[in-house]
């Protein structure tokens, strides 16, 4: 019977002593307390926005030649209606010339014309009334108004040549100004992909080629992002949001939602987004902004102030958060009622109370229900 006893004991020692040699070591955690405060329901873009310019411009010449003026650099700062290049014009400058000193041989021919036209007009009046005294014969007065009707014509042709000779130096002036470069609007020059003596071939109808110059203005900016098609529903305009650039470190936040896209883009067969815009009210936020910036836009949904909030990152699959007893040093799972959320916070509308202590390192090996945990030396 002793045997037995000290049998017993020897293995219940050697249970013991396997079971705390093998025994699983607390697993650290990071731990929060539940308490009250805002909750945002946002929605972001999948995919990379982009900084644009309200007005920009990448042009080329309208006509085909070698460029012969070269009036900016990049960088430069223009005015509109400023001509920006020039295209080899002499042939139409000469049709120029050529029209206008047609324009003016014409305007002299119609002015003698009507002038020999009046002067015929005075003649046959001046025969009507010697005709009614009867001092000259009829066939005398006929002969005079045929004159002055067929002087009346010419004057009429003449001046009908004018009008001619003004539309053929206004499209020679149009075929000039084909030649010219200008700027539509003032702002600033971005690219110069021409040089100084290089020929310049518009672009053909449906090719697109690469434009000589790129203006933009830079005073007007906006915000364009992909949209998920999911989250694009529950957008509306005027909506507020915050724009996020990687090269600055601050959020700007006084911008709101000024168009969405009637259509889906349908570029990728999995990834089909609406294209959003935001502009900034406070000018202040545009400072330093440039086209062509990446972006990233944040559109404020909803918002509930001084709810029951928990971080997202610590709710699991299901909507269940780890809660942390601290007489047992374990944790055990609850489900809970998520309200409103965004990729920070979620509402909490039931199943949780102010002041539990979850876990927020839900992704830790070891971290589950019942695990032995210690948490880490601050409470969040």
């Amino acid at each position: 019977m002793k045997r037995l006893f000290i049998f017993t004991l020897v293995i219940g020692a050697i249970a013991a002593a396997i079971w705390y040699f093998t025994r699983p070591d607390p697993v650290t955690v990071r731990l929060h307390t539940i308490e009250s405060g805002t909750v945002r329901a946002t929605v972001s873009n999948t995919r990379v926005g982009t900084v644009e310019a309200c007005q920009r411009a990448q042009m080329s010449s309208a006509a085909p030649g070698q460029v012969v003026v070269l009036n900016v650099t990049e960088g430069a700062l223009v005015e509109a209606g400023e001509v920006l290049l020039e295209i080899w014009n002499e042939d139409r400058k000469a049709e120029l010339r050529l029209g206008e000193a047609e324009a003016s041989a014409a305007r002299s021919r119609a002015a003698e014309a009507c002038a020999t036209a009046a002067g015929a007009q005075r003649e046959a009046d001046r025969l009507k009334k010697l005709r009614k005294r009867k001092l000259i014969s009829e066939e005398a007065v006929d002969t005079a108004l045929t004159e002055a009707e067929s002087r009346r014509a010419a004057c009429e042709a003449g001046l009908a040549a004018t009008r001619v000779s003004a539309a053929a130096i206004a499209v020679a002036r149009e075929a000039l100004e084909r030649t010219l470069l200008r700027a539509p609007f003032a702002g600033v020059v971005a690219e110069v992909d021409v040089r100084l003596g290089e020929y310049l071939t518009p672009s053909p109808p449906g090719i697109a080629t690469l434009p000589a110059i790129d203006l933009i203005n830079p005073d007007c900016i906006y915000i364009t992002a992909p949209i998920d098609e999911v989250d694009a529903p529950g957008i509306e305009t005027g909506m507020p949001a915050c724009v996020t650039l990687d090269a600055f470190p601050e959020q700007r936040c006084s911008a709101s939602v000024s168009r969405i896209a009637p259509y889906v883009l349908d570029l990728e067969k999995q990834a089909r987004t609406v294209e959003v815009e935001v502009e900034f009210k406070d000018a202040a936020d545009t400072v330093g902004l440039l086209p062509g910036y990446s972006a990233d836009i944040e559109i404020l949904i909803e918002m509930h102030d001084d709810v029951l909030r928990v971080p997202t990152e610590a709710i699991l699959e299901g909507n269940k958060l780890l809660f942390y007893d601290a007489a047992s040093s374990r944790l055990s799972a609850r489900e809970f009622e998520p309200g409103i959320s965004n990729w920070e916070f979620a509402e909490i509308l039931s199943g949780v109370d102010a002041g539990e202590v979850v876990v927020l390192s839900t992704g830790r090996a070891g971290v589950a229900d019942g695990a032995l945990v210690v948490p880490e030396d601050d409470v969040e």
